[in-house]
C-alpha cells in the first residue's frame, strides 16, 4: 500500500508541475522588457516550486518501483495527464467536454483494474553484464536524440526526438525497478545502472523540450507516453519477474489499455494555457 501511495503521490506531483510550471513561464514571459533577472525570477516564482513537485514525484516514483511492476508505475504516471486535466479545470477555469470528462473516468477505470491485478514483489536483479547493458541502452536513447535534432525536417525531427524522450524516461523506469540500493552509498555511485539513469533522464528532458517547441504538443506527448509506458511494461514482464495475480490477466490487459488510451487522448492536456488573469495575479 505504501508503494501504490508512492506512485499515487508521483502522478499528482507530475500533474501539478505541469500547471504550475505553465504558469511560471507565462508570468516570466509577461514581466516587462526591462526586467532584471532576479524580477523575472520573482515573477516565475512558481515554475521553481513544479520545478521541486517534479523532483519529489520522481523519488516518491523509484520508491513505488522498488515492489510494484513497471506496468502499472509506468501506467500510474503517464495518468499524470489526467492530474493535469483536472488541476487546470480547478485552478485556471479551463473547460473539459463530455468526452475528455468520459477519458478521465476511463483512466481512473483503468487504474483500479491495473492496481488490483498487479503482483507485488522485488524485481529481478540484472548482474553486471545487465547493468552494463541498461548503460548501453542510455547511449542509445542518446544516439536516438542526437539524429533527431540534427534532423533539419521539423515535423520528423519532433517524433524521433518525442520518441527518444519516451525510451529515456521508460529506461529510467527499468533502472530504478532493479537498481539494488542495499550496498553502501559510495558502492551504489559506481554502478552502471545509476549512470544509465541519469544520463537517460537528463537526455529525456532535454529531448521532450525540443520535441515540443518542434512539433505538436498533442503528437509529442502521446508518442512519449506511450513508448515511456508500453516498452518498460513489456521488458518487466518479459524479463524482470513482473507478474500479474494469478487469474487477473484479463483485467490487467483491460485496465492497461484503458489508461493508456485515455492518456494518448488527454495528451492535449500536456501543456496548460493558464488564462490571462491567473498570469497577472
Amino acid at each position: 500500500m505504501l508503494a501504490l501511495l508512492g506512485a499515487v503521490l508521483a502522478a499528482i506531483a507530475y500533474g501539478a508541475a505541469t500547471v504550475l510550471q505553465a504558469i511560471g513561464v507565462q508570468r516570466i514571459a509577461a514581466a516587462p522588457a526591462g526586467a532584471s533577472w532576479l524580477e523575472r525570477g520573482r515573477a516565475g516564482w512558481l515554475y521553481a516550486v513544479g520545478l521541486a513537485l517534479d523532483a519529489g514525484g520522481f523519488l516518491a516514483s523509484l520508491a513505488a518501483l522498488q515492489s510494484l511492476p513497471l506496468f502499472l508505475v509506468e501506467s500510474m504516471l503517464a495518468s499524470s495527464v489526467g492530474v493535469t486535466a483536472v488541476l487546470a479545470v480547478v485552478l485556471l477555469g479551463v473547460r473539459l467536454s463530455r468526452r475528455e470528462v468520459a477519458v478521465l473516468v476511463m483512466v481512473g477505470i483503468g487504474l483500479v483494474l491495473l492496481a488490483v491485478s498487479a503482483h507485488e514483489g522485488n524485481a529481478r536483479l540484472v548482474g553486471t553484464a545487465g547493468s552494463w547493458l541498461l548503460l548501453g541502452g542510455a547511449g542509445l536513447v542518446t544516439a536516438v536524440f542526437i539524429a533527431g535534432l540534427l534532423d533539419a525536417d521539423r515535423g520528423r525531427s519532433s517524433l524521433v526526438l518525442a520518441s527518444a524522450s519516451g525510451l529515456g524516461f521508460g529506461l529510467t523506469g527499468i533502472v530504478a525497478r532493479v537498481l539494488d540500493t542495499s550496498n553502501p552509498l559510495w558502492h551504489t555511485v559506481f554502478q552502471p545502472q545509476l549512470w544509465a539513469l541519469i544520463v537517460a533522464g537528463a537526455v529525456a528532458l532535454v529531448a521532450y523540450g525540443f520535441a515540443l517547441d518542434r512539433g505538436r504538443t498533442t503528437s509529442v506527448a502521446a508518442i512519449t507516453f506511450a513508448t515511456e509506458t508500453v516498452i518498460p511494461a513489456a521488458i518487466g514482464l518479459a524479463f524482470l519477474g513482473d507478474g500479474v495475480r494469478s487469474g487477473f490477466v484479463i483485467v490487467a490487459v483491460l485496465g492497461f489499455v484503458a489508461t493508456l488510451g485515455g492518456c494518448v487522448a488527454l495528451a492535449g492536456h500536456a501543456e496548460v494555457e493558464p488564462r490571462r488573469a491567473e498570469i497577472e495575479h
